[in-house]
């Protein structure tokens, strides 16, 4: 699953050579980002899911000589299980908040649900992984957790899904040595649309059989 994080430290401006006089966001912000990471070490029960909180982006102040009223910060949190999503949400706001509190600073926290997790479904994949297999010619291995979310996980909840990933490295590359998507030198070998068109268009008809003898066997009851 993923969740959007969105935290605002507000402080007293002040000057920088006088900072006694005010009260600095910036260095609780500090103390708020090492906070977060002791939610997942410290507050996680990571036997039931392994569970990421990452901030990504962080703004605050407009002069090296002067202390900042604000903080942003703004991040995500990924995870697999329901109840560790829940919980996560309520020890970010309580650690947030209290560390902004010990030092006379105020925080205010924002998670925002984006994406469920994507998980397939077990009869659903049984079926399918014979037509996978023909379609990448043997080329095929169950995919470890991804720690990426996907609106696919939307239509899952409602009817049985089936998620894949169509390998896109070059031939000769090593796979472990290429560049992921989010990076400046992601390299999408385009032969793969032929390998992706072929187990979509196979999955579809194996899909449409399938549901054809059910609704043939169901009439001959």
């Amino acid at each position: 699953s993923s969740d959007d994080l969105q935290i605002t430290i507000t402080g007293l401006q002040g000057h920088g050579g006088m900072p006694w006089n005010t009260i600095d966001p910036i260095v609780t912000a500090a103390q708020v980002l090492n906070g977060l990471q002791t939610v997942v070490s410290r507050r996680t029960n990571l036997t039931q899911s392994p569970a990421v909180i990452t901030v990504g982006m962080i703004q605050g102040g407009s002069a090296p000589n002067i202390v900042p009223d604000q903080v942003r910060m703004a991040g995500t949190i990924r995870t697999y299980d329901e109840k560790v999503r829940a919980q996560l949400g309520r020890d970010i706001k309580l650690s947030t908040e209290k560390i902004a509190e010990s030092a006379e600073a105020k925080a205010e926290v924002s998670v925002v649900p984006a994406y469920g997790t994507t998980i397939n479904d077990e009869k659903l994949a049984a079926q399918m992984a014979p037509v996978l297999d023909r379609a990448a010619s043997g080329k095929v291995a169950k995919a470890p957790l991804v720690g990426a979310s996907e609106d696919f996980s939307f239509f899952a909840r409602q009817v049985p899904g089936l998620y894949f990933f169509l390998g896109v490295t070059p031939d000769g590359q090593d796979p472990e040595t290429a560049a992921p998507n989010h990076n400046p030198n992601f390299f999408v070998d385009e032969s793969a649309l032929v390998v992706g068109t072929r187990a979509l268009s196979g999955l579809t008809v194996q899909f449409l059989e399938t549901a054809q003898k059910s609704r043939v066997a169901t009439r001959n009851k």
